[in-house]
C-alpha cells in the first residue's frame, strides 16, 4: 500500500470506530493519523524499516504497528474486522454528502436502517424527520443527497482516474508487443470528472491477444467484464472501469483521434472531412463518401496518417489539442497558444498551520522554492472560519510579522512570501474583516464559506458587492462546488464574471480536484472580458501543491494562455501588480 493508501485506511477506522461508538480519543488519533501519514514527506517505507515510525508525532506504537503491517501485507487485519462487524449497506450512507458517523448511527439503532434504499424510503415516510436532531430540512436534505449520489454514481475524480491510469499504462509501455499506446477518452480531453479510462495501443495482430490477456491479468484488476481478441474490459482497484483497444499502427493516429472524442467535436470533423473532400472519417481512417461496400478498415485510409497533427492538416486546420475538443469553437479559427504548468513561477492561496494547514509558513515557502517557483501567497482563513482556526485581527498583525521575519531570511534568494488572506463574504456582501486590517495584506482573497442557500438573486449580489471593495484582489472558488459531493450554490456567474472585469478583480481557478472552480466552460467569456485567472492549489499541506498540473489542465480547456493568468508573470511583475492593486 502506498501512502495515500495507508492513509485513507486510517481514515476509515476512525469513521469506523466513531460509528461503534468508540472512545473519542481513540477515533481522533486515527483520524490525526490520517492527516500525518498523508502529509509525511518522508518515505514511510524507509521510516519503518529504521522503526523509525514512532519518532513522528501523533503516531504511537500501536499506530506504528499497524501503518508497518499495511506496508508489508497491503492490508490492515482491524480494518477488515472493523468493516466486516456492519452490514455492507450501512458504509454507503457514509457518501451522502453531510451524513456523518453520529447521524449513520442514529438511523441504524433507531430505525434499523442500513442501507441507501432503506433511508430513503424512512425519509420518504417520514419517519427519518421524526429522530432527534434531524427534522424535516434534514430529511429532505438526506434524500437530495441520496438522488446526487445516484447521479454521480460511477464517475470518479480527475486525479483519482490519472492515478489509476499510469501504472496501467506503465504496463502496456513495457510490453514487448506494443509499438504506441495513449489515454484515451474524457480523461485525455482533461473533463473534471471520468466515468472510465481507455486505452488504446498499437500493435500486430499476432501480438494483440497476448497484449489483451496481459491486461485483463494485471495486477490491480479486481473483475474482468469483457475479453476479446482485440478489446477487453475490466474493472480497477477503486471501482474504475478500464477499456483496451488494440489497432493497427497505421490506424492508431484515427482511433486516437476517435475515441478521445469529445462525441461532438467527432461529429464537427466529420462533417468536415464530408465537406471538404467529400470523404468519411472514422476510427479507421478516411474512405470515399461513395464507397458503401468497402471502408477503410479493409481499405485502409485513402490519406495515411501517421499522428494526429496529420489528419487536422489533411482537413486544412491546426492541430487541436485534446483538452480543447467539447465543440466550442475549436474548429472555426486561430488556436490560443495554451498555457502549460512550466510557465507558472508562483502560486496564491496557500494554508499554513495558522489556520487549517498541516505545515508551517517556512516549510511552504521552502518546498515552493524546491519546485522552481519564485512567490507563493499565504492566505489563511479569517476568524469566521472558526472550525479552520481562522485568525482574528490580532492573530492577522502576528502572522504579519513572521512574514516578515521569513521574507527577510529570503531575501537574497529572489523568492517572497506575500502576506494575505482568506476572507470571509460575509452573507449581505461585507467582509469578515474591515478595510483598515486588510490594508496590511499584500493581497485578498474573497471567498464564500456560509449561507450557501441564499436566492441566486441575493448570492449574486453578496459576491458581487464583494468584488466592488477596493482592497479584495481575487475571488476563490466562485460557484462553492464540490464534485461528485454537491453542486453549486445558485449563484448568476455571467454577472459575477461581469463584475470581475468592471472591478479589475482576478477569479480563481481552484486547482484542488474536488472543486476545479472557476468552472472551465465560463473562461472563453471571462478571457474576452479581460478578466485575469490565477491558478490556485489551495495548498493546506506541501503535497497539494501538485494540483498545480490539474488546474493548468483546466485552464487550458478554458482556452487560457500564458498572459491570461497572473501566476505565470516572474516575481518583479507581480510585485507591481499587487502594488498597483
Amino acid at each position: 500500500m502506498n501512502r495515500q493508501q495507508i492513509a485513507g485506511t486510517l481514515a476509515e477506522v476512525a469513521t469506523l470506530l466513531e460509528l461503534r461508538g468508540d472512545n473519542p480519543f481513540r477515533v481522533r488519533a486515527y483520524a490525526n493519523a490520517a492527516r500525518i501519514v498523508e502529509s509525511l514527506q518522508e518515505d514511510l517505507a524507509t521510516l519503518a524499516a529504521e522503526n523509525r515510525l514512532t519518532e513522528i508525532k501523533g503516531i504511537g506504537t500501536d499506530l506504528a504497528a499497524k501503518i508497518a503491517e499495511m506496508l508489508t501485507t497491503d492490508r490492515l487485519r482491524f480494518h477488515d474486522e472493523l468493516k466486516a462487524s456492519f452490514p455492507p449497506g450501512l458504509l454507503d450512507l457514509l457518501r451522502i454528502p453531510g451524513f456523518g458517523p453520529k447521524k449513520t448511527k442514529a438511523v441504524y439503532d433507531q430505525l434499523q436502517v442500513d442501507s441507501l434504499e432503506k433511508l430513503e424510503a424512512a425519509c420518504q415516510a417520514g419517519r427519518v424527520a421524526k429522530l432527534a436532531g434531524f427534522g424535516e430540512k434534514s430529511q429532505q436534505k438526506i434524500l437530495e443527497g441520496i438522488a446526487l449520489l445516484r447521479q454521480f454514481s460511477g464517475r470518479h475524480h480527475y486525479h483519482t482516474a490519472v492515478a489509476a491510469a499510469e501504472p496501467v499504462l506503465e504496463a502496456l509501455r513495457s510490453h514487448d508487443g506494443v509499438i504506441r499506446c495513449s489515454v484515451a477518452g474524457s480523461l485525455r480531453r482533461c473533463r473534471e470528472t471520468i466515468g472510465d479510462v481507455d486505452f488504446l495501443v498499437s500493435a500486430k495482430p499476432v501480438d494483440a491477444p497476448g497484449i489483451i490477456a496481459d491486461f485483463v491479468g494485471m495486477a490491480g484488476v479486481r473483475a474482468v467484464s469483457a475479453q476479446g481478441e482485440t478489446k477487453a474490459s475490466v474493472v480497477l482497484a477503486g471501482g474504475i472501469q478500464a477499456d483496451l483497444r488494440v489497432v493497427s499502427d497505421e490506424q492508431f493516429a484515427f482511433a486516437l483521434n476517435y475515441f478521445t472524442g469529445s462525441k461532438e467535436h467527432n461529429i464537427a470533423m466529420r462533417s468536415r472531412a464530408l465537406k471538404l473532400k467529400n470523404l468519411s472519417l472514422n476510427e479507421y481512417g478516411f474512405s470515399p463518401a461513395a464507397e458503401k461496400e468497402k471502408s477503410a478498415k479493409e481499405l485502409g485510409s485513402s490519406i495515411p496518417c501517421r499522428t494526429e497533427e496529420e489528419i487536422y492538416a489533411a482537413l486544412d486546420l491546426e492541430y487541436v489539442p485534446p483538452e480543447l475538443r467539447e465543440d466550442m469553437g475549436e474548429l472555426a479559427g486561430t488556436l490560443p497558444q495554451l498555457i502549460v504548468k512550466e510557465n507558472l513561477r508562483g502560486v496564491f492561496h496557500v494554508h499554513s498551520t495558522w489556520s487549517d494547514g498541516v505545515e508551517s509558513i517556512e516549510a511552504m515557502a521552502n518546498a515552493a522554492r524546491d519546485l522552481g517557483l519564485e512567490y507563493i501567497g499565504i492566505s489563511d482563513h479569517s476568524k469566521g472560519q472558526r472550525q479552520a482556526n481562522g485568525l482574528d485581527e490580532t492573530r492577522l498583525r502576528q502572522q504579519a510579522v513572521e512574514v516578515k521575519k521569513l521574507n527577510a531570511k529570503f531575501a537574497n534568494q529572489d523568492f517572497r512570501i506575500f502576506f494575505g488572506t482568506e476572507v470571509d463574504i460575509l452573507p449581505d456582501g461585507t467582509l469578515d474583516f474591515d478595510d483598515a486590517t486588510l490594508a496590511q495584506c499584500d493581497f485578498v482573497i474573497a471567498a464564500v464559506h456560509s449561507s450557501f442557500t441564499l436566492p441566486v438573486d441575493a448570492q449574486t449580489e453578496r459576491i458581487c458587492r464583494a468584488l466592488a471593495n477596493p482592497k479584495v484582489t481575487m475571488l476563490a472558488h466562485p460557484t462553492g462546488r464540490l464534485l461528485l459531493e454537491r453542486e453549486g450554490y445558485a449563484v448568476n456567474m455571467p454577472e459575477v464574471i461581469a463584475a470581475a472585469a468592471e472591478h479589475r478583480k482576478i477569479i480563481e481557478i481552484n486547482a484542488h480536484p474536488y472543486r476545479l472552480d472557476m468552472d472551465w466552460r465560463l473562461w472563453k467569456r471571462a478571457k474576452e472580458l479581460g478578466v485575469k485567472c490565477s491558478i490556485n492549489s489551495d495548498a493546506h499541506s506541501i503535497e497539494d501543491y501538485q494540483y498545480l498540473a490539474i488546474g493548468a489542465a483546466i485552464a487550458r480547456k478554458g482556452w487560457l494562455e500564458k498572459n491570461d493568468v497572473i501566476n505565470c508573470l516572474p516575481l518583479k511583475e507581480i510585485e507591481k501588480v499587487l502594488k498597483r492593486g
